[in-house]
């Protein structure tokens, strides 16, 4: 099983899907906080509906999103309080049940975990990843 992972950082839409759909990607799970962006295209409803156009389901996670302060701290570098931040957040019940829906969908769908930072490492989703890369044995690929 593969689980993919993307970001949309310095990438116009069009090209984020591009690689979507080479990759065979079925579903994108959204997993920002706050799913608006000041980049052309990548709010939610138009995000939404340009994948749909491309023929990939769009769901949004929003309880798999970093909280404000985790996002500050990846802002300034300090990836690893974020993923402590992150860690905390993710033991809430909230957040706890959208994770076991991601595991559902990824076993049943190409899916791909969306977020804005174009380099994986320094973003909650690898966090994401590794997690259901060591608990279900998911190959990660990081496009």
């Amino acid at each position: 099983m593969k689980l993919f992972t993307i970001g949309y950082e310095g990438e116009p839409q069009a090209a984020v899907i591009e690689r979507l759909r080479a990759a065979g990607v079925e579903v994108v799970a959204d997993v920002r906080a706050v799913a608006s962006s000041r980049r052309a295209g990548f709010s939610k409803t138009l995000l939404g509906n340009s994948l749909h156009e491309a023929g990939i389901d769009y769901v949004h996670l929003r309880p798999l999103g970093t909280p404000k302060a985790g996002r500050d701290a990846a802002r300034k570098g300090r990836i690893g309080e974020m993923r402590d931040i992150f860690a905390e957040h993710m033991q809430e019940p909230p957040s706890q049940l959208a994770f076991e829906q991601l595991r559902e969908l990824a076993r049943t769908k190409k899916t791909a975990l969306l977020c804005f930072e174009a380099d994986h490492a320094g973003c909650h989703r690898a966090a994401l990843a590794e997690r259901l890369q060591a608990e279900d044995g998911f190959e990660v690929v990081n496009l």
